[in-house]
């Protein structure tokens, strides 16, 4: 005890003793407030990143069949996972929710859509078809303003062939289309079209609507799920437009994000943009070669602006940016690309005017709330399958507004992701074995085909046609309403209808997260004893590539750490030999007068590590101090990407208990092993050699 006490009071003597004490001390100290300030960082990333990940789609855990290829990535949407089916979702929910700590089971499938919209002329041909077919037929003010709209988009077209003609060679210009143009734009062809407004609206949509390219394919990936369970699971969707899909029927919520991009007016949507970053983030348009894109891209792209104004929003609009422009110009086309030309100075002023005065001339969204969207996807065999879906609104995850990966996702109903995936559903086995029974059609097995077409079987599979008409009224009678689309729109589907039925995964929610590695061994315990041919994962890889991030921004401190502290081992074993050198005679007459070789090994240790302990529990709290002023400020999430893993617009940290046990810990294994071989010299200095060296 009182060699250890002598030690101690000997090492607290010389902890500043020298400058290379202090030099060693601060090579600790850095190390110690890197180690204890990422790896607090990290952790409360992968907390944080977790909450992004459980709370949006992927819940805790997420079983899939085993069969399957690959495993499920919810947010590599680039590139589907080769997935098979689990065919009875039902099956394999009820032994699950026996599990004490699993609260609920939601079916799941992840898919890719391709929705089509036609162009500005499409869909104002089609307002006016409707208008013409609607019973009573619409009042005439909608029908002109409807004509007129479209005699000033021709009158663009016109306009834009006049200009075409006069820079491109002889004959790029497509003269057929010229003199198309010509007919749509005549007095003639508008004086007639009342006396036939089919014939006309053909001509239109077969020879005009092609001239104006700004149709658009839309790829939209959807998860096709049990909306009503999804929303009682994952607390933190919320629905901003429009309403929830009722309970039990076919529909889609389409992510806000998704909706902003995708369906909004495009010089809108860049004019958002550059508000969020200037703004609220402070950026500067003259600074920022991204936000001088978007300019330029919104001073020359305002076709899609003025196509959709009909002759009277035309002159308000006009009014409207001479008035905020200060100028007598009448052209449309000429005030919108000065007014759009937004620098740091008018910006914010442009902005406001757009959407109090401009932006209500406009529909700023291709798609409301309450609208129909024909659906295209692939199936799991290749080939296209469509359907029709009412789009009830669109729907955010709490906190995570502004992030794509959140917003990835769009919400299906079940049923008809099943269709569009190409699983057939009982509502088509009914509709095949109706049109089986009406047709009189037999069906054959493989192995006897043969014989039954070629053989002596032919009788009962082929029969002799017969010159005839077809009368549909008498052959169809009631039948014909079956054999027409059914409308599915209002039917509503039981739990049970849902749920017997194919699932591609499906997420675990946990009732205690904390006991999720446990959980996950008695999911598959109870899949290998119910058979159910199940594989289960954990959130982190069910993410897919994005649920790597973490683990690999470990791997990168780590890696930054051990070459801080393998520096740090060669410096402070240099420095601690160098210091042991200057302390021969020392050593010596302690040696001379008693001191054993162990006493001498214990105090160049012991001095060691208490310069360790000493600086490292200032690295400590320096390292602390930094976390806890980055909880109070927090750290600003400056793109997409980062809005994703802080779980929303700032990352706010907590002091992470295994940093500030991890570093010490590093610092003692350091500390210890940089000066083992130091003090082992030490303990060869003979009280001779230190006599000899006095001078």
């Amino acid at each position: 005890m009182n060699d250890a006490l002598l030690l101690l009071r000997i090492s607290l003597r010389n902890l500043f003793s020298s400058f290379l004490n202090v030099i060693i001390g601060l090579i600790i100290l850095a190390g110690t407030l890197f180690f204890v300030v990422g790896g607090s960082l990290i952790k409360s990333m992968d907390t944080a990143m977790s909450k992004s990940i459980i709370g949006s789609v992927a819940g805790h855990a997420q079983i899939y069949a085993a069969s399957s290829k690959d495993a499920p990535a919810m947010f590599d949407n680039w590139q589907q996972p080769d997935l098979d089916a689990i065919p009875d979702f039902a099956a394999v929910k009820a032994p699950l929710l026996k599990h004490p700590n699993i609260q609920d089971v939601i079916p799941m499938g992840v898919n890719t859509a391709i929705v089509a919209y036609g162009n500005t002329v499409d869909q104002v041909l089609e307002k006016l078809r409707a208008a013409y077919s609607s019973k009573p037929r619409a009042p005439r003010e909608k029908i002109e303003s409807l004509k007129s709209h479209l005699r000033q988009i021709i009158k663009v077209i016109q306009s834009d062939f006049s200009k075409l003609s006069l820079v491109a060679a002889k004959g790029a210009v497509d003269e057929s289309q010229v003199r198309d143009v010509a007919k749509a734009s005549s007095a003639a062809f508008w004086a007639s079209f009342d006396a036939d407004p089919l014939g006309h609206l053909e001509f239109l949509e077969n020879r005009i609507a092609s001239l104006v390219p700004d149709s658009d394919q839309i790829f939209l990936s959807y998860v096709g799920t049990d909306l009503d369970a999804f929303a009682k699971s994952f607390d933190r969707m919320e629905v901003v437009d429009g309403t929830p899909v009722p309970r039990g029927q076919r529909g889609m919520l389409l992510s806000k994000y998704q909706y902003e991009e995708q369906f909004k007016l495009k010089i809108a949507h860049r004019l958002d943009k550059i508000y969020e970053a200037v703004v609220v983030q402070g950026s500067s348009i003259a600074k920022d070669p991204d936000l001088k894109d978007l300019v330029k891209q919104n001073k020359s792209q305002t076709r899609e602006i003025i196509l959709q104004l009909d002759p009277l929003s035309t002159a308000k609009a006009v009014a409207v940016l001479q008035k905020a422009l200060n100028s007598k110009e009448k052209e449309l086309s000429k005030l919108l690309p000065l007014f759009l030309d937004t620098d740091d100075a008018n910006f914010r002023e442009r902005y406001k005017i757009f959407y109090a005065d401009f932006a209500p001339l406009l529909e700023l969204y291709r798609l409301k709330p309450g609208g129909v969207l024909t659906i295209k996807a692939y199936t799991k065999s290749g080939f296209l399958q469509a359907v029709n879906l009412k789009i009830y609104g669109t729907f955010q995850f709490k906190g995570m507004e502004k992030s794509g990966m959140a917003g990835a996702l769009s919400l299906m109903d079940l049923m008809s992701f099943r269709d569009l995936y190409g699983y057939v559903t009982p509502e088509k086995v009914a509709e095949t074995r109706a049109m089986q029974k009406s047709a009189g059609a037999k069906f054959v097995s493989r192995d006897k085909a043969e014989d039954a077409l070629f053989g002596g079987g032919v009788e009962s599979v082929v029969s002799s046609s017969k010159q005839a008409v077809i009368n549909d009224k008498a052959q169809l009678g009631d039948s014909r309403q079956a054999l027409k689309s059914q409308n599915l729109f209002g039917r509503v589907y039981s739990k049970d209808e849902i749920e017997k039925g194919v699932a591609i995964e499906a997420a675990l929610i946990l009732k205690d997260p904390a006991k999720l590695k446990q959980t996950l061994k008695d999911v598959q315990a109870i899949s290998d004893k119910e058979k159910l041919g199940l594989k289960v994962v954990d959130w982190q890889k069910a993410a897919g590539n994005i649920g790597q991030f973490v683990l690999v921004a470990k791997l990168i401190l780590f890696f930054a750490t051990a070459i801080i502290f393998v520096v740090a081992l060669v410096i402070i074993n240099n420095a601690v030999v160098m210091a042991t050198l200057q302390r021969v005679r020392e050593i010596g007459t302690l040696r001379a007068i008693g001191a054993q070789k162990g006493f001498v090994l214990g105090m160049v240790l012991t001095e060691t590590v208490m310069l360790g302990l000493v600086f490292g529990t200032l690295g400590v709290i320096l390292g602390s101090g930094a976390i806890a002023w980055l909880n109070h400020a927090g750290i600003p999430a400056k793109n997409e990407f980062l809005y994703f893993f802080f779980s929303g617009p700032r990352l706010y940290p907590g002091l992470s208990l295994g940093s500030v046990v991890g570093a010490f810990f590093v610092v003692l294994v350091v500390t210890c092993a940089s000066a083992l071989y130091p003090a082992i010299m030490a303990t060869r200095v003979s009280p001779i050699q230190a006599m000899a060296n006095e001078d």
